[in-house]
């Protein structure tokens, strides 16, 4: 049986400084409020206070129902829900901007796209703190369309967060697949490796690694997309052996 393949988005498929792009989505977001008398440090304090609760979730409220009601309770909450359109309008628009920010890998979508025509699952298991439209535009400016996963999760159906190991359970669950039939490909050290935690095998992409605790990867599988697809080859043939 083939291995269902998870990618992480941020810094996997789509390379990027996660602080660079922070910064200048932030940016972008203070700019389209600043008419409304939003200041950067109240724009970029919410988002991180929602962010921050989203990462908590128990998985009785989607994240989205989190954020917004963390986001009620900051000192602007109020300003903040009665502008909640202006934030759908942002990422249906400026939001595109954001594109700057980020470099683009076309062997990433080559090897998504490879997956694909060998008739591998593959799913898109990127943190769940961005509502749907800005998840399908940062997939877009990857070379790979929304349809190219059977599933992308996107605050508005997520219940939680990595490193939360129930993020990754919910993802084979909505798969309908065993955590262990999953190989999770990703570039953070506590996120993506944390699907280990449920049974799931782990490919950390190194050319954006993200490793704050300076873990030792060297006993992981990682490397970069050529390493990543001899890796995905021997993963598929071992598999593919033992449903004989």
């Amino acid at each position: 049986m083939k291995p269902v393949i998870l990618f992480d988005l941020d810094g996997t498929l789509l390379p990027m400084d996660q602080d660079n792009f922070v910064g200048g989505y932030f940016g972008l977001l203070a700019k389209k409020l600043a008419p409304l008398g939003y200041t950067l440090k109240e724009v970029s304090d919410t988002i991180w206070r929602g962010t921050a609760a989203m990462i908590q979730n128990d998985g009785r409220r989607t994240n989205e129902e989190v954020f917004w009601a963390t986001v009620a309770q900051t000192p602007k909450g109020a300003d903040f829900l009665r502008d909640q359109a202006l934030f759908d309008e942002f990422y249906q628009n400026e939001f595109l901007m954001a594109r700057s920010f980020c470099g683009f890998a076309p062997e990433a979508a080559a090897t998504v796209r490879r997956l694909k025509a060998a008739g591998v699952t593959v799913a898109l298991a990127t943190n769940p703190f961005f509502p749907r439209t800005a998840t399908e535009a940062r997939i877009r400016w990857a070379g790979l369309a929304p349809e190219d996963f059977a599933l992308y999760t996107t605050y508005e159906t997520s219940r939680y967060c990595k490193p939360n190991p129930a993020y990754f359970l919910e993802v084979a669950e909505r798969l309908g697949v065993a955590p262990a039939s999953c190989l999770m490909v990703g570039n953070d050290t506590e996120d993506d490796l944390a699907a280990s935690l449920v049974g799931m095998r782990v490919f950390l992409l190194t050319p954006c690694l993200i490793n704050g605790k300076q873990k030792d990867i060297t006993a992981l599988p990682h490397g970069d997309f050529a390493a990543l697809n001899a890796y995905l080859d021997a993963q598929i043939a071992a598999d593919a052996e033992k449903s004989r």
